[in-house]
């Protein structure tokens, strides 16, 4: 999780000083100091000391700590006015450094590039601006390399052997020497292993370490991403070994100790493909208002800390979902095995039982390890259909439908509770590829949530809720989601598109979730309701995983966790092993209870970060093979007409989104009406400088699409015919550009902040507030959309 380095792992043969023991010394200095002085302050004499030392220093420099000077001396990196950071690469040859502790990017020109490659940690000196105003960096040196290993075609060309990255932000070519080309084929896709890095005057060189297969090969498209995302895809051998020990059954003596919830008709919802079902729910009235099971699967029982499942599981994160394929976070033995709650089986589970108010207010919750056995699995569509009133379904599933009738009523009110707290509530369509026997897309095909989704996802926010309340209450630590306040740039951009699409958003010092829930309201009968909910979404921050609880701001929440899915997010399993541990504390019959643990807050700090990266890494993944699935799909109709929205203005053209598919592709700019276009980007306009034709966001567009690239995933459209929208808004002149800021109502930057930084509850804000700590984080859905 942390940057470390392995070369001081063996033991020396003599006791040197620490890393921190020399770091103070080296800020205790005025100058950079040098490797004799450092000797002398520690009375190092031994020539194994020295040896010792020498690569201590070395190690710390290759993490950032130190900087070696040219005075072979060694000094602090912040003083000498330099910065960490990463290197992000462009196709057109030049990068950025992302900053480590945020702020601008610096800009990388093509001299600087060719030292480096995408992915590269750096240590960096800020310089002077260019003259786009971008702040140039200048590498000091590089701290560690990346990739090792990268993924593309391999081509010959004049004799000449080279891949080339799939990874766009990769610009320069891999070089082949005829004997490390492992056997591949021109056009094949491969993986290189770096061998020599570039230089001013040499491009990298790599052997073939693997060939994955032809280009355009069934399922190519997921072998690339979960390579270049370094995605872990296989087993260790500890994992199999343990793995095989697993039974097929609940073991007799592991029932033990445990609440008895097998006669409690619980049962499942998913999806129509799922196969790991890790959470079912039950519920009935009581007095005026309901009690709520929400049963999850007791993964902690089986995975200990420590273990080769463990070390995998935390290393992987997340399972990632891909069309028609998983790469899972723990073994299928267990995630569609012993660990899923499959019918008319019995399996461990833990429970959070929680007694809900006629209003939908959480009263009271409790957890407790239990043994259960699903009374049905149950389809997301089948349970639509029976609260419609299919009868042959209604029959088919008799002994279920009053406890379904009983959740829906459940849900209405966990609903109404939901819009009067102002949780925002996003609808948007996803897509679904439909395959046939030879793995080629034949249609895709919107997917809509029906109250079964909304009724379990509802069930599960409760359960998370309840979850987060009981460790706060009992002092526990654990990695909260976090979903902090909306950036004040992102929503100031966001209010200006609002203006012009002729929608409003109320006007506060800070803002609440409930105004984004006006413009969602606002915009439910309009045919661009997707793409504004879409740049709602983006003016939001990412939901991060934290050891500190700063509320959930969409789902208006003052705590909240995930508890729901240990078989797919590691997060959770660190919540029921937390839980686990205050249950054997707090009471006697539970003190025995398998699977507790501890994690302090050092533990908890690093695994924050390393669970928001995994699960941003899986999104990455699955986003990327969507699009190459989309240009494959797209190949088929160039040429074909079809009706959208423009979903992007840039300074280079359209994006225009289609309607049936929801797919994106440009209209390049050269490609519109042969005058000059000038590009506003506070209003997400292009203005024609002689016709005075207006392209904007949310106007209706018919394409036709006229080519696809599917090696860089670009899909080109011909404009053929606009249509404004019904609030379209003539342009303004530029001069009028200075009244934008107090026509929208919005306070100027400077007063904006005064007010800012609170969360979604009062508990939680005056936390933040404090703390003034955390970063932004990672997206909106859990790896696979199912259950917040």
């Amino acid at each position: 999780m942390n940057e470390k380095n392995t070369s001081e792992q063996p033991q020396y043969d003599v006791e040197i000083p620490s890393r921190e023991a020399m770091l103070e010394v080296i800020k205790a200095a005025l100058k950079p100091v040098a490797f004799s002085d450092i000797l002398s302050h520690f009375k190092l004499r031994d020539e194994r000391e020295h040896i010792g030392v020498k690569r201590r220093l070395r190690a710390m420099e290759r993490d950032g700590q130190l900087v070696y000077t040219r005075n072979d001396s060694y000094g602090i990196p912040e003083r000498m006015d330099l910065k960490k950071g990463t290197v992000i690469g462009h196709r057109d040859g030049f990068g950025f450094v992302q900053l480590d502790e945020g702020g601008q990017d610096l800009f990388l020109p093509f001299h600087q590039m060719q030292m480096v490659m995408h992915g590269d940690r750096v240590l960096v000196k800020a310089g002077s601006s260019d003259s786009r105003g971008r702040r140039e960096g200048r590498i000091v040196r590089t701290i560690a390399e990346e990739p090792r290993e990268i993924v593309g075609r391999y081509f010959v060309e004049q004799g000449v052997s080279l891949v080339v990255p799939d990874d766009t932000r990769l610009a320069q070519d891999l070089i082949i020497p005829p004997e490390l080309v492992n056997g591949a084929r021109h056009g094949q896709i491969v993986v290189a292993e770096i061998v020599s890095r570039p230089s001013r005057r040499s491009s990298p060189v790599a052997r073939i370490k693997e060939v994955l297969g032809d280009h355009m090969a069934p399922g190519m498209e997921i072998e690339i991403a979960i390579r270049e995302h370094n995605i872990p895809n296989q087993w260790p051998d500890a994992l199999i070994a343990e793995t095989k020990k697993i039974p097929a059954e609940v073991a007799e003596n592991d029932k033990q100790g445990r609440v008895d919830l097998r006669k409690l008709p619980l049962l499942t919802i998913d999806g129509e493909d799922a196969r790991d079902f890790d959470d079912a729910v039950y519920a009935e009235p009581e007095g005026k208002g309901f009690r709520l099971w929400v049963a999850i699967a007791d993964v902690s029982h089986y995975v200990r800390v420590g273990s080769a499942l463990d070390r995998e599981g935390l290393n992987r994160g997340n399972s990632v979902y891909f069309p028609n394929h998983v790469v899972p976070m723990l073994p299928e033995a267990l995630s569609n095995g012993l660990c899923s709650l499959n019918p008319q089986v019995d399996r461990l589970c833990m429970v959070a039982e929680m007694t809900i108010g006629e209003r939908g207010k959480l009263n009271t919750f409790k957890f407790y390890p239990a043994v259960m056995n699903s009374h049905a699995r149950l389809t997301y569509n089948k349970v639509a259909a029976i609260l419609d009133g299919d009868a042959k379904l209604r029959q088919q599933y008799d002994h279920v439908v009053p406890h379904l009738e009983t959740l829906h009523d459940l849900y209405k009110v966990l609903r109404k509770s939901r819009e009067q707290r102002g949780a925002i509530d996003f609808d948007t369509v996803e897509t679904r590829f439909i395959f046939n026997a030879q793995r080629k897309i034949e249609h895709i095909v919107p997917i809509h949530r029906n109250h079964a989704h909304m009724l379990i996802e509802e069930c599960m926010i409760m359960a998370n809720d309840a979850a987060a309340r009981f460790v706060e209450k009992h002092n526990g630590g654990a990695l909260f989601r976090v979903h902090d306040l909306p950036d004040e740039e992102r929503l100031f951009a966001f209010r200006l598109v609002l203006g012009e699409l002729g929608l409003t958003m109320p006007l506060r010092d800070e803002p609440h979730p409930a105004d984004f829930g006006e413009v969602l309201a606002q915009v439910a009968e309009r045919p661009d309701r997707e793409l504004i909910q879409t740049m709602l979404l983006r003016s939001l921050q990412q939901a991060i995983y934290c050891h500190e609880n700063r509320g959930h701001f969409g789902l208006a929440l003052e705590a909240y966790a995930h508890f729901t899915s240990p078989i797919r997010r590691y997060p959770d399993l660190v919540l029921h092993r937390e839980i686990k541990r205050i249950l054997a504390k707090q009471f006697p019959e539970f003190a025995g209870l398998e699977g507790a643990h501890s994690y302090d807050e050092n533990q908890l700090v690093e695994l924050g970060p390393h669970c928001s990266q995994t699960e941003r890494r899986a999104d990455d993944a699955t986003r990327q093979v969507d699009e190459w699935l989309k240009c494959e799909f797209m190949q088929d109709h160039v040429g074909d007409e079809f009706d959208g929205v423009i979903s992007a203005v840039t300074n280079f053209g359209l994006f225009v989104r289609l309607n049936d598919y929801m797919i994106d592709g440009l209209v390049h700019i050269s490609n519109l009406t042969s005058e000059y276009f000038h590009y506003d980007a506070e209003r997400h306009l292009l203005i024609g400088e002689s016709s005075g034709n207006v392209y904007r966001l949310g106007d209706k567009a018919r394409v036709k699409v006229a080519a696809v690239n599917l090696d860089e995933r670009k899909i080109d459209f011909e404009l053929l015919s606009v249509e404004q929208t019904s609030n379209a808004i003539a342009p303004r002149r530029r001069q009028e550009k200075k009244t934008q800021r107090s026509k929208s109502g919005y306070k100027p930057k400077a007063a904006e902040k005064a007010g800012k930084k609170k969360s979604a509850g009062s508990k939680a804000a005056k936390a933040k507030k404090a703390k003034k700590a955390g970063p932004a984080g990672a997206k909106k859905r859990a790896p696979k959309n199912k259950k917040r």
